[in-house]
């Protein structure tokens, strides 16, 4: 089954805070096809940020000003500066999470089980339940019992210089990615690592307790960060014990090493993973210039069964934009890759918002800079979000270019969810072409539900026509048949045809 998720940082949509995702937004999202909506970066993490209601972290150990959503202050707390009253923020939150089960959609939000910010502390933990390291001897560097990892006499040395009195850390605790007390710029200084072992302790316990406590919110879901960088064993225990609880919540895994897919569906029950590795890699060389196309079916094919647990994308907070001078310099140069990651299985698909607009990302941002990504660590303002917005409330309009784009993405979507594209079979045409079909710049594939069937050919070349060819046996393994099975496409650059079988 395909589900759509839509992500957004809550500061960067409407006015900034949970009140801004009003009933018009969700039903904007709903329009798209999304059924889940991603809110990144609402957990309390460290900023600098002294006014409505944040207690400010040390600069030295906040990555820009408004600081990384994945450098979590407190798990049970979310940011004070997204509700318009900082002292009723959960009962905002609660607010937000009923509009969007209101509008048919479902939530998303992240666990970080790997890392938590420097000056972690919870303070809005129930009682009764122990903040992480609350209870850790200091003096070892490793103990089952330990939440953190300690370098015993070594203050922490950290790479971001400072004028005036510095973040003190004694001893150092290991970072979170880095086991050192003298983590690089290059390196998570502003988190520290969470303790884990391959056997049950007390770190998972409180873990878990944290996840069950999102998920007694009316999260329907969460997004699993660097989940490569904790014991699997750990992931395959908690998300057996919240789903004997909640057994309609789902798990999306960041996935990096290929060859380890397989374990994170079967083994340890993650509901899709990311496809970071795998297409969104290919598509990116194949649209960039770099590579066959013929790497997109190298991917299907070993993917296999694994394919409908996959969660495609061309964009996320980590990758840069897809309009971007960083990637395709255009939306429409990314029009072949969308179609592609989008219909051609029945994988689930992640849209970064903004992408349907072609928002380039190519603002510069005190920390962030020109890097082709929308900051999530600096306070800022997207134009083309603010447009977006807008447009939604009917108080103002987009670019003429912003419709061109949103339109083509309304349309793609929409076809998505027809029976053929939600949960129909594929099948792969570039192997059985010949004359004008360049499998180096040419895709085509089948998609059918039976009842209808479409073809689809995608053109990471120069404008031309194409000659795509339905084989005998592709009839056969679809169960169709066709009248027509020679078609002559004229397919312009760096996009797409989509036509029915007849």
């Amino acid at each position: 089954m395909k589900n759509i998720v839509y992500q957004l940082l809550p500061r960067l949509w409407g006015n900034g805070r949970f009140s801004g995702i009003d009933t018009p937004s969700l039903e904007y999202f709903r329009s798209l096809g999304a059924n889940y909506v991603w809110y990144t970066g609402i957990i309390r993490h460290a900023t600098t940020l002294s006014s409505h209601g944040c207690t400010p972290s040390h600069p030295q150990i906040v990555k820009g000003d408004a600081g990384s959503p994945y450098a979590i202050t407190d798990y049970y707390d979310v940011n004070p500066y997204l509700a318009d009253t900082p002292s009723k923020r959960m009962e905002e939150l609660q607010a937000l999470v009923s509009r969007t089960h209101a509008a048919g959609l479902k939530v998303l939000i992240d666990f970080v089980p790997n890392h938590v910010a420097r000056d972690y502390s919870s303070q809005a933990a129930p009682s009764g339940v122990r903040s992480l390291g609350a209870d850790d001897n200091p003096q070892v560097h490793w103990a089952p019992e330990n939440d953190f990892f300690y370098y015993p006499g070594q203050p922490l040395m950290l790479p971001v210089p400072y004028k005036g009195k510095g973040y003190f850390e004694y001893p150092a605790k290991a970072s979170g990615n880095c086991f050192s007390p003298a983590p690089a710029l290059t390196d998570w200084y502003e988190t520290i690592k969470i303790n884990y072992c391959d056997f049950y302790t007390g770190t998972w316990e409180k873990m878990r307790q944290i996840v069950r406590f999102w998920a007694a919110q009316g999260v329907d879901g969460f997004r699993c960060d660097m989940v490569e960088l904790v014991p699997w064993q750990f992931m395959q225990w908690l998300i057996r014990e919240i789903k004997a609880e909640f057994p309609q919540l789902i798990f999306i895994a960041e996935v990096y090493e290929k060859e380890k897919y397989p374990l994170y569906v079967s083994q340890v029950g993650f509901d899709y993973l990311y496809d970071k590795s795998g297409l969104y890699d290919t598509l990116r060389a194949v649209t960039c210039d770099h590579a066959s196309a013929q790497g997109i079916t190298w991917n299907w094919q070993s993917l296999d069964a694994l394919q409908p647990r996959m969660l495609n994308f061309l964009e996320n907070h980590d990758e840069q934009r897809l309009a971007s001078d960083f990637f395709c310099g255009s939306p429409q140069g990314g029009y072949a890759a969308l179609a592609v990651s989008l219909l051609q299985n029945t994988a689930s698909f992640m849209l970064y918002f903004g992408q349907e607009i072609g928002e380039r990302g190519m603002g510069s941002e005190p920390f962030s800079g020109l890097n082709g990504r929308t900051s999530i660590f600096d306070w800022c303002t997207v134009d083309s979000l603010q447009r977006l917005s807008a447009w939604i409330h009917a108080s103002g309009g987009l670019l003429e270019n912003e419709k061109t784009v949103l339109q083509r993405y309304q349309s793609l979507l929409a076809l998505s969810g027809k029976p053929a594209f939600r949960e129909g079979a594929t099948y792969d045409l570039c192997y059985c072409q010949d004359g004008a079909f360049n499998p180096h710049l040419h895709y085509a594939w089948l998609r059918s539900s039976g009842k209808e069937t479409w073809l689809l050919a995608a053109n990471f070349g120069p404008q031309e026509e194409l000659t795509v060819r339905i084989p005998p046996e592709a009839l056969q393994y679809l169960g169709i048949k066709a009248v027509r099975t020679v078609y002559t496409l004229t397919v312009p650059q760096k996009d797409y045809v989509i036509i029915p079988v007849e």
